[in-house]
């Protein structure tokens, strides 16, 4: 239901139309590491592109977090998920390229 409380009509094809994307934006990186084709810097350059893009396919298409009509407090929560995942990731190389760092003594 919408905000007036009439019943929202729901598609499938917003969701196909982002399954299409999400697989083929999986089988590239897949395709490209498999043949082993480009230089490993240009291969991984491209996987990060794929993931960066497949982020957006999932925002748009199953998400329907779109970044011009969602709510201010919805984009707030997606960017405070975001800072903390960054810190969470970021925390842990730290941690474990220190590790690495201490053991090789």
């Amino acid at each position: 239901m919408d905000a007036s409380g009439l019943p929202v009509e729901r598609s499938t094809k917003p969701y196909l139309i982002g399954l299409g994307l999400a697989l083929l934006l999986t089988a590239i990186p897949f395709a490209l590491v498999a043949a082993n084709a480009l230089p490993r810097f240009t291969t991984l350059v491209i996987i990060a592109v794929a993931a960066i893009l497949q982020i957006l396919v999932h925002f748009r298409f199953f998400l329907q977090i779109s970044f011009r009509s969602t709510p201010f407090e919805n984009l707030a929560a997606l960017a405070f998920a975001a800072i903390l995942i960054i810190f969470m990731v970021g925390g842990t190389l730290w941690i474990m390229f220190d590790l690495h760092h201490r053991m090789m003594v």
